[in-house]
Formats: structure tokens, sequence, C-alpha cells
């Protein structure tokens, strides 16, 4: 009996030993992004406090390309000690239906650990333009069926998907017109090649505080708090559209529970600070404090959601 007990409490303490003694060595950080935009500004200023709180290196290494593959790859492949993670975002639910092929499953071989931020679409227009609300967007489109453009950013991506999710919820037919980057997209919409941009919040945020765009209404369900006089667009015209990007941090799926547990006491650490929040509110950005399992049900959901907007939109898989 005694013996009993004691391998009882002793596979007890094993998960609180590895989680206490996790990180032995600098954790690597894969951001599917480039330098400079969104993805890899909050990862990096997640990793920073972590690195703080734990007192070892979160080395942040950005491999961009190939729709985020390349990176989500080499986490997959990643020995689950917790050493290597992944900045798990909103691509990886799309990506999911917009690729023939992948060399991973999102669901079967990543163990969500906890989110980080959401960030919501923005509907914009230039200052001087007639459409002074979704309403009038929706009523320009249906009087001019297939005749008003969009400018969203790359086939596929969050804000292409949701111009696609925004005709066939408000039943209008407007041409989307991609663009390669960010910098394209608004010079178009201040020439008038298109009328109408879907952009995240993140890098206009800026202009939209200083008049330079306008933005009819948010994508998200809740108006974001840093420019509330805007709408969100289920309150503007079109009941029931939501988007919210939205990334986190994942691990290979076999990786400890406990030191998935370390590490998402660590990230709602981090968001609780007041400094990250700020840093958050100025990119136009929310904390997303969601937990393991929470999160793959979201992720999940995300999946579903996404797969058929692309089913819907007719986008060919790449």
């Amino acid at each position: 009996m005694k013996s009993f007990i004691l391998g009882l409490v002793l596979a007890l303490a094993v998960p609180s030993a590895i989680g206490q003694s996790f990180p032995a060595k600098p954790i690597r950080f894969l951001v599917p992004f480039g330098p400079g935009g969104i993805g890899d500004i909050t990862a990096r200023v997640v990793a920073q406090k972590m690195s703080d709180q734990m007192g070892q290196q979160i080395i942040i290494d950005n491999r961009p390309g190939a729709g985020g593959v390349v990176a989500t790859e080499i986490v997959a492949k990643s020995e689950p000690d917790g050493h290597t993670m992944l900045l798990l975002n909103n691509a990886h639910a799309i990506s999911t239906s917009l690729f023939k092929s992948l060399p991973y499953d999102t669901l079967r071989d990543f163990a969500p650990v906890g989110g980080v931020g959401t960030f919501s679409i923005v509907v914009l227009v230039s200052p001087e333009s007639p459409l002074k609300s979704v309403k009038d967007l929706i009523a320009q489109a249906k009087a001019n069926p297939g005749k008003l453009n969009a400018g969203t950013v790359l086939v596929g991506a969050t804000q292409h998907l949701s111009a696609e999710l925004f005709k066939s919820m408000a039943g209008v037919d407007f041409t989307a017109v991609p663009h390669s980057t960010t910098g394209a997209l608004l010079t178009s919409l201040r020439g008038g090649s298109v009328q109408v941009a879907f952009e995240f919040m993140a890098p206009v945020v800026g202009q939209l505080r200083s008049g330079a765009l306008r933005g009819l209404a948010v994508s998200s369900r809740n108006r974001f708090s840093g420019l509330s006089n805007i709408p969100t667009v289920a309150e503007s015209g079109a009941p029931g559209y939501e988007v919210t990007s939205w990334n986190g941090i994942g691990v290979p799926a076999k990786t400890p529970r406990a030191v998935i547990a370390r590490l998402e006491k660590e990230i709602n650490i981090a968001l609780a600070n007041p400094d990250l929040k700020q840093r958050f509110h100025e990119m136009g950005m929310d904390t997303f404090p969601i937990g393991p399992d929470a999160f793959r049900k979201h992720i999940a959901a995300e999946i579903a959601k996404w797969k058929a907007v692309i089913e819907t939109a007719k986008i060919p898989r790449q």
C-alpha cells in the first residue's frame, strides 16, 4: 500500500517538476511573417514580457512566405519540449481550405497554448467619398451591380475573404480587387480606382485618427475602444457579420501538459501587463487571453467558417 501511495505521489510530482524546470534553454519563437508587420510586432512585444518573467531568452525567428507553411512545418517537426513555439494566426485557419495540400494538420500537429491578440478589419473610404455608411455602400452596390471596386490585399488573405463574406451576407455584387501591399491598396483608394477598401485596423489606425482616411465600420463584434465613433458592420446594415483576426501561441502536439500550462501562465501574465495593453491599443489591437481548450475550439470554428467563405467565393485552391 505504501509503495502504491509513493508511486502515486511521484507520478503527480513529475509534471510539476517538468513545468518548474522549464525552460532549460532559450526558446525559439517562429513567426510566419517578415519583420515590422503586425504579427511580428505582436510576437516581439509578448516574447519580451515572457522572457523577462521566465528569465530565459525568447528568440524571434521570422520565416515569411509560402502562406506561413515554412515556419509552421518547422515547428510541427520540432522536438515537443516547449522550446520551439509558433505564432498561430488566422492564416492557419484559412490555409486549411486554400491550399491543395499542407505538410501538417493545424489541429492534429499542434497544441494551442493560448491567444495573444485580436484585431479587426476596417471598411475604409477616402475622406472625399460620398459613401458615409455601410448602408450607403450596400445601396450603391445594389444600384450598380458589379461596377463597384473594393480593394483588399492578396487573394485568400483575411482582408480579401472578409470582402467576399460581406458580399455574401449583404447580398451585393462588387469586384474585389487584390493588391500586393497595403501601400498599393491605399494609393488605389485615394486615386479612386477602388471606391472602398477592406484592411486590418493596425496599419491604418493613425490615418483614421488623423482624418486622412474615413472608417465606415469595423468588422469585429464590438466597436474598437480606441475609435469608438466607428460602428460595427453588423450594426450598420449587415446583421451577423463578424470578422476578427487573431493570433496566439502553439507548440508541437506532444508537448507535455505541464510545459503548456507554464507557457499559458506566462502568456496571461504578459497580457495583463498595462504597458503591453497600451502598446496593443496603440496598434489597434485587443488582448486575447484564451486557454488551450478554448483556443483549440476557436481555431476549429475559424477553419469551418473560412472553408465556407472560400467555397462560396469559388476561390481556387493554390
